[in-house]
């Protein structure tokens, strides 16, 4: 009876096992032929999708990643951010250049937002872009010197009219902003370089402070409401906060790895991608998080999940396909 029950114990044990394993997914590897490294990517569903990267590089697919096309844009600027805001309307940033479409991809439109008198004694890198609805978006980043080799200002550019006139935010910090984010309501937030956190309540017209409790810089930041948000960054940085930001507090792991995207799904799961092919899960609200094998080691910049299917991109046109 007794050998019985230890039998009937390992069973259910292997089934529950069984059952964590599949329930965490698998990371599937490929390549596009990009010629550099891609840093951004965007799903408007499980079937089309947009990547894009170092000189310029753009590609969509229209089936899932089986296949992709090259969309050549007017530009050999570096790419560093997608984002659609439905199906039709979406942006990139590359460089001090913004493009838009209205037709899901299907052509880009390049729109200057500035003038250059406006920066005189530099140029406007644009890193990060997010609309909180159809007509009020922010753009962030920084003013670099003439060489482009020094950080002058940081830079927020703002419209309440979808994109047609853009004007600049005064921020109460210089630091290079790399991204930012809304929720869907009128808060917003930015991280930046050494470890600066901004908050705004009032759709991005004005900014405050927030205390992140470190200076390493911070990479990416997300939030599904008012509440509850995470960032990342240098030397395996994870921070959260249940709050809004009035207080942010430090997850303790063991990663070292720079980090670069987090993304959570849902109010309960989210993954992290870095340095070193890593990849991490948390279905805690990011109270921990677990080393996913990504099936590689090469840098991952950029990342997009959700409850069934997600992708990471990285170096040398590298592609990763997450499925459930």
């Amino acid at each position: 009876m007794l050998l019985f029950s230890r039998i009937i114990l390992a069973f259910t044990f292997s089934v529950l096992l069984s059952h964590i394993i599949c329930g965490q997914g698998t990371w599937k590897t490929s390549r596009a032929q990009a010629g550099g490294d891609l840093v951004a990517v965007y799903f408007t569903s499980a079937e089309k999708g947009w990547i894009a990267g170092d000189a310029g590089y753009l590609a969509w697919t229209s089936d899932g990643g089986r296949s992709w096309s090259r969309y050549v844009l007017n530009t050999t600027e570096d790419i560093n951010e997608i984002y659609f805001r439905n199906d039709s309307n979406g942006y990139l940033v590359a460089g001090k250049k913004l493009f838009i479409t209205s037709d899901g991809g299907s052509s880009w439109l390049d729109t200057t937002i500035y003038r250059a008198s406006d920066f005189r004694n530099g140029t406007p890198e644009f890193l990060s872009i997010r609309f909180s609805d159809k007509k009020r978006g922010l753009i962030v980043g920084s003013v670099l010197n003439r060489k482009g080799d020094a950080v002058l200002d940081s830079l927020v550019m703002r419209t309440e009219d979808g994109g047609e006139t853009w004007r600049r935010v005064i921020m109460p910090s210089k630091a290079e902003l790399f991204h930012l984010d809304f929720n869907g309501s009128s808060h917003a937030w930015i991280v930046g370089d050494k470890g600066v956190i901004l908050a705004s309540v009032d759709y991005g017209a004005t900014w405050r402070v927030q205390a992140s409790g470190t200076e390493r810089a911070l990479f990416n930041v997300d939030f599904h409401n008012d509440d509850e948000g995470y960032a990342v960054g240098g030397k395996g940085t994870i921070l959260r906060t249940d709050n809004g930001g009035a207080i942010w507090q430090k997850v303790a792991t063991p990663f070292t790895d720079t980090l670069k995207r987090v993304d959570f799904a849902d109010d309960k799961n989210g993954w992290i991608a870095g340095f070193g092919g890593s990849i991490l899960s948390s279905s805690d609200k990011g109270k921990t998080w677990t080393k996913q094998k990504s099936g590689t080691t090469d840098n991952l910049y950029g990342l997009f999940m959700t409850k069934k299917y997600g992708w990471a991109v990285g170096a040398s046109g590298l592609l990763i396909q997450y499925q459930k």
